[in-house]
């Protein structure tokens, strides 16, 4: 990680206080929901539960409305623990796939934190 002077008042653009993201039961919670990311039509990607798998299939339950669907293995793309919200470094996340990055950039705008890098490259 690069030394940051924390008292530059444009740190709040960059940086999240981490241990707001470590609460055990929210990664406990997180982990027995089995969440992925599903492609959708309008919004890219969407968080949805795991169900139950059939062949090349899973069946998986749409958090923010409750619909389940069947959805081929291939087109789910895994979802970091929530301690991994709103990272500085993208090269951190655990999964660095197209709905994780996605996601990141938006939970970022969206709390005014619009500044970003990746690995080595800022």
């Amino acid at each position: 990680m690069v030394d940051v002077d924390r008292s530059d008042p444009d740190l709040k653009f960059l940086v999240v206080d981490r241990n707001a993201f470590s609460d055990p039961a929210t990664q406990a919670e997180w982990a027995q929901k089995r969440l992925v990311w599903v492609p959708h039509e309008t919004a890219g990607f969407v968080a949805a539960s795991m169900k139950k798998t059939q062949g090349d299939e899973v069946e998986v339950e749409f958090v923010e409305t409750g619909k389940k669907k069947m959805v081929a293995k291939d087109d789910l793309q895994k979802m970091n623990p929530p301690k991994y919200d709103k990272q500085e470094d993208m090269a951190n996340l655990t999964c660095l796939n197209e709905a994780s990055v996605l996601h990141n950039i938006k939970e970022r705008y969206f709390s005014g934190l619009i500044y970003t890098y990746s690995g080595l490259f800022c």
